[in-house]
């Protein structure tokens, strides 16, 4: 009982010694005091708290940009092992294509070259030429004699009678066309091998050109692929002739190269004569909605006129006039009452500015411009040069040289071989192409009659050779070495050389029949010269009845 009333009182007595009324200025700010500091910690720890989240976006941020900067490099590398694995697999494909190509060309060419390997060594040139085995020269000699010059006498005789017909037939053209609205038509020029004097197979035929011009206002702009636009590698050698006013010319206006604004009028030319109708174009020749010269519109336009010149004169000659070849426009036969007759071609064509390059609408009897890209492209034509070329040589070389004998003889065995195995690519023109090479790089001596058979075998090796490796340039494109003296231009002297053979590079078919032509010539070659010679009066007359 004492214990517990003890107890009472104890803690009576600390209640009331603990009780804050007991003490107001000691302890009378300690429950405000402790409200600040708590007050100020919760902000401190809310700023704290803000500020770790701060970092830890931060972080999160770093280690997302390492993250993609990482793979992004992973990514790089990857494309460029891939490019680099790509890249040679393309290379190796390549190498593998080109060695399939070659031995498959190898291939295909042994198999030709084989086939004659049990012949004469004469079926093939090139690396196992031991030379051909041409007749002595007396028998070169009597054959030239019996069978070139005994058929080509009558040719000065023809050709004099053909251009004078020519001639009073362009008057005749002229008098029927309309001066204002027709081509002006020039006088015409002899070119080929009838003017070249190495014409050997019948019948004769002399190829005439005629320039042509437009009728005033207009005049030709002439493009060809070497003069700095831009043509396709099958475009080479041709060219486009635009009509175009002859003031436009003068003044330079870009009027029609530039799109005027609706409010906006050129100051040189009114509306009326900057247009020009479709219709106005078509008289003048062009294709349809273009102002490039058609040159189908003007083989029928030339052929039109030729037959209302031919009607106004014929009641002047006694023999007939008409086309010969529907696949050549120009083709022209004069059919005498006898039952002869003479052909010639007249081909109208557009000189290049001041030269005597010649824009040719249609090649007569030549394989030269076939595949023609369409019928504003037209062809170029150096018959002039390649004319004046051979008599300015000519005057240097020795009296009776041979080398329009060398032609004459292979252009006249050619023949015969084509008509035994039929045509081949390889033509009169490729021929020339030789003989105008070998003219330009032999010394003049080399020319003498007596090494007739030496230059023979000059041409034979020079030609086998191009059909090996199916290049043979043209003379004069990209010929540095043209004598000033032809006033030849220089833009086609700097121009890229002119392969001939293109076409037959993918034209394999062509091509085969091509060497094979000339491989058969080759061992026929002393067949037919002792053949003919022997036997010339009565190969003469037949000759005469197969042409």
């Amino acid at each position: 009982m004492p214990v517990g009333l003890f107890r009472v009182c104890l803690l009576v007595i600390t209640a009331i010694v603990n009780h804050p009324l007991f003490f107001p200025k000691e302890n009378g700010t300690v429950p405000e005091n402790t409200e600040e500091i708590i007050q100020k910690m919760k902000e401190r720890e809310e700023s704290l708290r803000l500020e770790q989240l701060r970092l830890e976006q931060e972080i999160a941020d770093q280690e997302a940009t390492q993250k993609a900067l990482e793979k992004a490099a992973v990514v790089a590398e990857e494309s460029k092992e891939e490019k680099v694995r790509w890249d040679m697999w393309t290379a190796l494909s390549m190498v593998i294509f080109l060695l399939i190509e070659l031995w498959r060309q190898d291939f295909q060419e042994g198999n030709w070259q084989d086939i004659g390997g049990e012949e004469d060594d004469m079926a093939v040139l090139g690396k196992a030429f031991k030379g051909v085995s041409l007749p002595d020269k007396a028998v070169l000699a009597s054959f030239y004699e019996k069978r070139i010059l005994g058929t080509t006498g009558d040719m000065a005789r023809m050709r004099e009678m053909v251009e004078g017909f020519a001639d009073d037939l362009l008057e005749a053209l002229r008098s029927v066309c309309n001066r204002d609205a027709d081509m002006e038509v020039e006088d015409c020029m002899g070119v080929g091998s009838m003017y070249e004097n190495w014409r050997v197979r019948k019948p004769f035929v002399c190829d005439l050109i005629v320039p042509f011009a437009p009728p005033e206002p207009y005049c030709f702009h002439c493009q060809t692929w070497c003069s700095g636009d831009s043509f396709p590698p099958d475009e080479q050698g041709y060219g486009t002739i635009k009509v175009c006013r002859a003031d436009e010319d003068a003044t330079g206006c870009i009027c029609d190269k530039t799109k005027l604004g609706e409010d906006m009028l050129c100051l040189l030319h009114s509306q009326v004569s900057s247009t020009r109708p479709s219709s106005e174009m078509e008289d003048l020749l062009c294709f349809k909605n273009t102002q490039y010269l058609d040159a189908d519109q003007v083989m029928k336009w030339f052929q039109i006129a030729v037959t209302k010149a031919w009607n106004r004169i014929s009641h002047k000659y006694e023999f007939d006039l008409s086309f010969s070849l529907l696949d050549s426009p120009g083709a022209l036969k004069i059919k005498f009452k006898s039952g002869k007759s003479i052909a010639f071609n007249l081909t109208p064509v557009v000189q290049y500015e001041n030269s005597d390059v010649y824009f040719i609408s249609h090649f007569p009897r030549s394989s030269l411009a076939t595949d023609v890209p369409s019928s504003t492209h037209w062809f170029l034509t150096f018959a002039v040069y390649e004319r004046r070329f051979i008599q300015l040589v000519s005057k240097t070389l020795p009296v009776n040289a041979c080398h329009v004998s060398c032609l004459q003889i292979l252009s006249f065995l050619h023949g015969k071989q084509c008509s035994l195995t039929g045509p081949s690519g390889l033509t009169n023109y490729h021929l020339k192409t030789v003989l105008l090479h070998l003219l330009q790089a032999r010394p003049s001596q080399d020319w003498a009659p007596e090494k007739l058979e030496a230059r023979l075998q000059d041409m034979l090796k020079f030609l086998e050779k191009c059909l090996q490796e199916k290049k043979l340039y043209h003379f004069f494109i990209g010929n540095g070495k043209v004598p000033a003296e032809l006033g030849f231009p220089i833009i086609f002297q700097r121009a890229e050389p002119l392969n001939l053979f293109r076409p037959f590079v993918l034209r394999r078919d062509i091509y085969r029949k091509m060497v094979d032509t000339f491989h058969e010539m080759l061992r026929n070659m002393s067949a037919l010269i002792n053949e003919y010679t022997v036997h010339s009066p009565l190969a003469h007359t037949n000759g005469i009845r197969k042409e």
